[in-house]
This record gives C-alpha cells, sequence and structure tokens, in this order.
C-alpha cells in the first residue's frame, strides 16, 4: 500500500493519528503510543495489497518482520561487542545490517522473489546502520527495543524518508511535548500538511498530466530538452509534497522530523544544492561515508593529498547514492556525473578562492551562479529519469 497516495491507507491512519491527536493536545503523548502506531501502520503497509481491500500481500510481510528481527539482533550483538578493539567487526556489524538490501538489489531474481524486500527497505536500511554506527562511535550505550522499533518502523517516513537519526529521534521521544509544545506542532503539521498538498496533489499533478507525459512520447532533441525540465519539476513537486506530508505527520506523534528540502533551486553551486536537496539524505551519506573514508584515508596517509583523498570519497559517496536508488546504469551515472561535476568545484574553488566582499556578493554573478547550477542539476535528473538510457 502507497503511503499518503492511497485513500484507504489514509483512512486506516485516521485510527492512529486521532488518537495521537487527542492525547497530545491533553498533554499525555508518550512513547508508547509512538510505538503502536509505528507497528500498527508498519503491517497495514505492508500488508494490504493496493486496490484490494481484502488481499494480505503475505510475502511483503513476511520480509518486513524477518528484516526487523534480523537487524534487532545485529543491533544488539553491536552494543555487546561495543568494547572490542578489532576493527574488522565494524565492517561485519554493518555489512549484516546492508546485507539484506544489497541482496535485494544484486542477487539476481531476489526482486522477483517478493521474501527480500518490502516497500521502504532502502530508507529503512539506513536508519538500520545509523544505530550501528552510533553504537560503535559509542554515542548509543543502551538500545531499548521499544525505542529501536519506534525508530526503524516509524511509518510517517517509511517508504520514501526523510531519513532521521537515531539520536535526534530518540531526543524527541523520550522527551514528550507538553500541552502548549503540541499545539505548535500541529500548527506546524498542518502547514506543512497543505503545503504537501499543494505540491504533489496540484503542481506535480499538473505537471504531469500537462507537460511531462504529453512530451515523454516523442523523440527528438528537443522534446528531450523539454523533457528534462518538465522532469525536473515534477519530481521536485511530488518529492518534497511527499516529504511534507511525512515531516506533518511526524509531528502529529510529537517527533520534529527534519525537513529534506530547503528551496534547492537558489543554490549557487552544486555543493549547495546537496544541502539543500533531499538533505537527510545527503547529509547521511557526507557523514557516513565521505567524512569518515576521507578522515580514515587522511589519518592512515592512503593518498598523496587531501584532494586525491576527497575525489575519492565523492566517487565514493555518490557511488552508494546512485546505486543506493537502484543498480540499473543510469542510477549509477547518475552518482558519478554529481561526483565528477563536485570534484571539478572542489577544484576550481582551490584555484579561485571565493572574495566574500567581492563578485561573489553581486547580484548578477549569484543569478548566474544558481542558473548554472539548476541547469546542471536538471540535467542530472535527466540522467537520472533513465530516458537518455
Amino acid at each position: 500500500m502507497t503511503p499518503y497516495t492511497d485513500l484507504l491507507y489514509l483512512g486506516l491512519a485516521m485510527y492512529v493519528v486521532v488518537p495521537a491527536i487527542v492525547l497530545g493536545l491533553a498533554g499525555r503523548l508518550r512513547w508508547s503510543w509512538v510505538l503502536v502506531s509505528a507497528v500498527a501502520m508498519f503491517v497495514v503497509q505492508l500488508a494490504l495489497t493496493p486496490g484490494r481491500t481484502t488481499a494480505v500481500a503475505w510475502h511483503p510481510l513476511a520480509a518486513g518482520v524477518a528484516w526487523t528481527l534480523w537487524q534487532w539482533g545485529w543491533a544488539r550483538a553491536a552494543l555487546a561487542w561495543r568494547g572490542a578493539a578489532r576493527r574488522w567487526l565494524i565492517w561485519v556489524k554493518v555489512g549484516a545490517a546492508l546485507a539484506p538490501l544489497l541482496a535485494l538489489k544484486f542477487v539476481p531474481g531476489a526482486a522477483e522473489w517478493g521474501i527480500l524486500g518490502f516497500i521502504g527497505i532502502s530508507y529503512v536500511t539506513f536508519r538500520a546502520v545509523d544505530v550501528q554506527l552510533a553504537v560503535h562511535d559509542k554515542l548509543v550505550t543502551t538500545l531499548p527495543l521499544p525505542h529501536y522499533l519506534a525508530y526503524v518502523l516509524f511509518f510517517p517516513t517509511l517508504s520514501a524518508g526523510p531519513i532521521d537519526r537515531y539520536r535526534r529521534f530518540l531526543r524527541d521521544l523520550e522527551a514528550p511535548p507538553t500541552r502548549e509544545e503540541y499545539r505548535t506542532l500541529l500548527d506546524e503539521a498542518v502547514h506543512r500538511f497543505f503545503i504537501g498538498l499543494l505540491l504533489k496533489y496540484v503542481l506535480a499533478a499538473a505537471v504531469r498530466r500537462w507537460w511531462l507525459d504529453p512530451v515523454s512520447a516523442q523523440d527528438d532533441i528537443w522534446s528531450t530538452v523539454s523533457y528534462m525540465y518538465a522532469y525536473t519539476a515534477y519530481l521536485y513537486c511530488d518529492f518534497a509534497g511527499y516529504s511534507a506530508f511525512a515531516e506533518s505527520l511526524s509531528r502529529v506523534f510529537g517527533i520534529r522530523t527534519p525537513a529534506n528540502f530547503n528551496q534547492p533551486w537558489r543554490a549557487r553551486d552544486l555543493a549547495e544544492f546537496w544541502t539543500r536537496w533531499h538533505i537527510s539524505l545527503s547529509s547521511w551519506l557526507r557523514d557516513q561515508v565521505y567524512m569518515r573514508f576521507l578522515m580514515t584515508a587522511i589519518k592512515r596517509k592512503w593518498f598523496a593529498s587531501r584532494a586525491v583523498a576527497s575525489a575519492i570519497a565523492l566517487v565514493l559517496t555518490f557511488g552508494v547514492m546512485g546505486i543506493w536508488h537502484g543498480t540499473a546504469l543510469h542510477f549509477v551515472v547518475y552518482g558519478l556525473y554529481h561526483a565528477a561535476l563536485l570534484i571539478l568545484l572542489e577544484w576550481w574553488r582551490r584555484r579561485r578562492p571565493r572574495d566574500k566582499a567581492g563578485v561573489d556578493a553581486r547580484a548578477l554573478p549569484r543569478v548566474g551562479a544558481m542558473l548554472l547550477t539548476g541547469h546542471a542539476a536538471a540535467f542530472g535528473f535527466l540522467i537520472f529519469s533513465g530516458r537518455l538510457f
């Protein structure tokens, strides 16, 4: 069942949303209701087949339960081994957390078997890995099962993020809002809900019906250029709208899920763009892949210079990002495309440091940089769409 697009899903969600609002306004919203709601809606999303209210999809449900048990077992193992000095253990633990997702992507026929995959597995896998790394870094020393389940199965962000961090989520979970705080959260929830309606059900729907679908049927250079802009507009409106719904529903349960978009078209280069677009994924990859690899490479002197280490870290980071979306060639090329542009950007910055009091502050260069960045991102989305392949 697809969240936020299936009316049955929205109707069933009211059974946990309405009590959450009542409890919140009474100042009695606690982690226990967050947990009950997360588990209940996890089962609903996996077990109900879209469009068939009486059909139960047993394979995704079994896959979800098996995945949860697997990840919990390895999380407990991480706690038990956190004092071990063997460096290879972290690779074992993270590899185990990634194993179901990697098997789904790379084992031939795994997707057709149905027993390995379920909606949202890419997002919840990164949540599980976040827990493993937090334990490894000794930032997490206890891992109560109810809190762990509430985090990894939190249903508002299950299928498409944003990807929250365990420690940030836990702060909200363990400090339920007062009546006054909940009123503020509810106001934010309503605001984000209507933003989601506008983006996803008005703008994205209009772009798809009147621009994207018609131009998709054409096959020439100009239609491809038009498709690039149409797909970029549709992807932004649809995904930002979806994220707004997730952020809205999270606040109903007292969880301040971070924003996933922040005016990405105002970015003046691609490095800034990735601090504004799909923020939860890009920041997760920055912290858990790029920075970890770069710091380790510098500390152990793997490369002749920091610039070389950074370039390889960018290729690794955006290669992971591309494969995370899918193993098809266009996803891999999409990741490497952004890695290449960011490497060129770093090279340019080293040769021409920004003068914050000079040309960079003037309006015309700023607008030009925004336009150039927007077009570079749009061409990346054209690669991502698969049309060129």
